[in-house]
């Protein structure tokens, strides 16, 4: 044991060294007092892992351990730094490029089941009958009960051509039902567009994925030709967006903007980028009102304060997640990933996203938020979550206070739930969304047709 322990520590050693004569070495490791060094808790980890290997109560697989202690090392950093195993590297891609291998159906998770919020349309699970509402509550004979989501994604999913069998409760029949699906190439759109009246646009942006920015494009393009000229105005609805690619979002933005600074980003308080729009964006004129609320996150939350700090448009809805920090996906041997933390987002008005979030013009809670129960969560909630503008972390406190500052009674009118909404967004969008199940995309839209002012 004791000449492997000395080989384990002489490898973790070499490493070490290699670390340190790396683009950002400074020659203070050969000064460091020993006791002092970084490179004593290698020697330490080595120690445990020969410990654990050999002394462990059954046999120990040694990959995973260290993995395991390079997954712990990087989620000590903040809630959304990660390292990614090559299978969970795969499914992240996947998510970015907007196709994978699966079944299509869009869900939610609840205690005991998978919530079918929708089928994709022409998916595997649409033809085959899968409806809204269904609860998934088996996987492969499987419960999902206990499940983690990413473990109930990476059941679903897998190479096409492979089946899966659901097990599926249904409101209203007492028998569970059974499906056997193939699986298939989905590809999910990132826009969701329609119409409405008053030749008033609507348009959805689901996350900010590969082809976002054409997406709309071609979607604007559908919607003047069926208005048979210009729109009226523009609905941009963010809510439930949790971001996604920047520059699918800075695209999206320079759209909406004629020029000026979209956001900036800052590494350790020192400006890194500015991104700017152009001058012929081709959603720059008339009235446009985007809706947010508390799970429009990162992207979703550049792209709104560009437009609030512009007085491009008026936000609608509850104040955002917060999560204004930048990752950075790096690629690593064996086909696994790096999500790493690398700086900070600010609005065009050098107001920082992080742990505060966008507010809006005119907050309107949706009625989930009411529930305590529910448990509405957001950046400043979250333990470890990076600080506003790299002040100590007891400021949290505070963060978490001013996130919270839309929600108390005074802070607006809040929209009623049901069946007809999920997470407060309407499941269809009515022609004339006016008094409609969607309060905030009511009040949205009688905004951007000038039927409510803003002093009303």
């Amino acid at each position: 044991m004791g000449s492997l322990l000395r080989g384990t520590l002489r490898s973790l050693a070499l490493v070490a060294a290699g670390f340190a004569g790396g683009a950002f070495a400074t020659g203070a490791a050969s000064a460091t007092p020993e006791g002092e060094s970084p490179y004593a808790l290698l020697d330490q980890m080595a120690r445990v892992l020969v410990l654990v290997e050999n002394e462990y109560v059954e046999p120990v697989d040694r990959a995973r351990l260290v993995e395991g202690a390079i997954k712990g090392m990087v989620s000590e950093l903040d809630p959304h730094s990660a390292y990614l195993t090559a299978e969970e590297f795969n499914i992240f891609q996947s998510d970015t490029q907007g196709s994978f291998g699966g079944i299509g159906v869009e869900v939610d998770f609840g205690d005991d089941a998978v919530i079918v919020i929708a089928p994709i349309e022409g998916s595997p699970a649409h033809r085959a009958g899968v409806r809204p509402g269904d609860r998934i509550i088996a996987i492969d004979g499987r419960s999902v009960r206990g499940k983690s989501p990413e473990d109930l994604i990476r059941t679903m999913r897998g190479e096409p051509g492979t089946e899966v069998a659901l097990t599926i409760r249904r409101d209203g029949t007492e028998k569970l039902k059974h499906f056997k699906l193939k699986r298939e190439v989905i590809r999910v759109s990132s826009i969701r567009a329609k119409l409405l009246d008053r030749n008033v646009g609507y348009l959805r942006i689901k996350q900010f994925q590969i082809g976002t920015h054409e997406e709309l494009l071609a979607a604007v393009g559908e919607l003047r030709a069926e208005a048979d000229g210009d729109l009226a105005g523009i609905l941009l609805d963010m809510r439930n967006n949790p971001g996604g690619l920047v520059d699918e979002a800075a695209a999206v933005a320079d759209e909406f903007l004629s020029g000026g600074v979209i956001y900036t980003t800052r590494h350790r308080g020192r400006i890194v980028e500015e991104f700017r729009a152009g001058p012929k964006g081709s959603l720059r004129r008339g009235p446009v009102v985007v809706l947010v609320n508390e799970y429009s996150a990162s992207a979703a939350e550049l792209v709104a304060g560009a437009l609030q700090d512009h007085r491009r448009a008026p936000i609608v809805g509850a104040q955002t997640l917060g999560k204004g920090s930048v990752q950075t996906i790096i690629d690593l041997p064996g086909g696994a990933g790096l999500r790493l933390t690398t700086m900070r987002y600010y609005t065009p008005g050098g107001h920082t996203i992080q742990a505060l979030g966008i507010k809006p013009s005119v907050v309107i809670q949706a009625a989930y938020a009411e529930d305590r129960s529910f448990g509405v969560v957001r950046e400043a909630d979250l333990e470890g979550h990076l600080p506003a503008d790299g002040k100590p972390s007891e400021k949290a406190p505070a963060e978490a206070d001013a996130a919270r500052a839309g929600d108390d009674e005074s802070s607006g009118p809040k929209a009623e739930g049901g069946d007809e909404t999920h997470l407060g967004v309407a499941r269809e969008i009515p022609a004339d969304p006016t008094g409609g199940p969607d309060f905030q995309l009511s009040v949205a839209y009688q905004i951007v047709t000038g039927v409510m002012t803003m002093t009303k």
